[in-house]
């Protein structure tokens, strides 16, 4: 008994300093002290799980059997909004919406339908519709409007509009002007997509040790980073991989 007596004050007293340092309200202190069981389970499901990696796991996790028990039920909730206002912010949320569920032609036609008036050249429309475009495979003008923008808006997220200009330009043929873009994101674009991209080119263009070169980095690079990088990264890290070995 004397053991598990110093083994619960210890728990304490570690809930304890976790609520002194982390800043949280003076009265979690009496309530950790005076209940010594309870007091600590209520302090880590209220205050440290909630902010954990494991309550993030969780969130995801029931959002992807939400969506697999109801996949349109975002859509038809954001179709309803538009049919009820047809305000700019209603298209811009359906349009959203639409490009998560492969929807990119309709994407498209709400991100056109918005460019009026003083919408007419706001960069979040803009880059919204080259994206949209990008991804329905309408290369040409997805690279005009990309373009367009960067030229207008130089500031305005300009690694995601790069990604976009380089995915365009690399669709529509004009191969080397798209590895001169994935050169810079492969340094420059936050996570791994910009480095795989630059790499997956320089394969398709018969470039097979430089690109083999860029996985590897890749690869390495991942191992210094924390767990948590590697798991949101995993879908490009995967690709370097098996592409590593080929």
């Amino acid at each position: 008994m004397p053991i598990l007596a110093a083994l619960v004050l210890f728990i304490q007293l570690c809930f304890a300093y976790h609520a002194l340092k982390t800043g949280r309200p003076y009265w979690w202190l009496f309530v950790i002290m005076a209940f010594p069981v309870m007091g600590c389970v209520l302090y880590y499901f209220i205050e440290v799980f909630p902010a954990s990696r494991e309550s993030r796991r969780a969130e995801k996790a029931m959002r992807a059997i939400s969506k697999a028990l109801n996949p349109d039920r975002t859509l038809n909730e954001r179709m309803a909004e538009l049919e009820a206002c047809g305000s700019v912010d209603n298209r811009l949320a359906l349009a959203r919406t639409c490009i998560e569920h492969g929807k990119y032609y309709e994407a498209a036609m709400l991100y056109r339908s918005c460019m009026t008036g003083m919408y007419e050249n706001d960069p979040e429309i803009r880059f919204g519709l080259a994206r949209a475009l990008e991804l329905s495979s309408v290369h040409d003008e997805a690279v005009t409007i990309a373009s367009k923008l960067r030229e207008t808006h130089p500031s305005f997220r300009p690694n995601d509009v790069r990604l976009v200009h380089a995915k365009a330009l690399e669709g529509a043929g004009r191969l080397d002007e798209a590895l001169a873009e994935f050169k810079v994101l492969a340094d420059a674009y936050p996570g791994e997509e910009g480095r795989w991209r630059y790499g997956a080119l320089l394969k398709r263009m018969g470039r097979a040790d430089a690109a083999r070169d860029v996985f590897q980095r890749m690869l390495r690079n991942a191992e210094r980073m924390p767990g948590h990088y590697r798991e949101a990264q995993g879908e490009w890290l995967s690709l370097a991989r098996e592409n590593s070995q080929a």
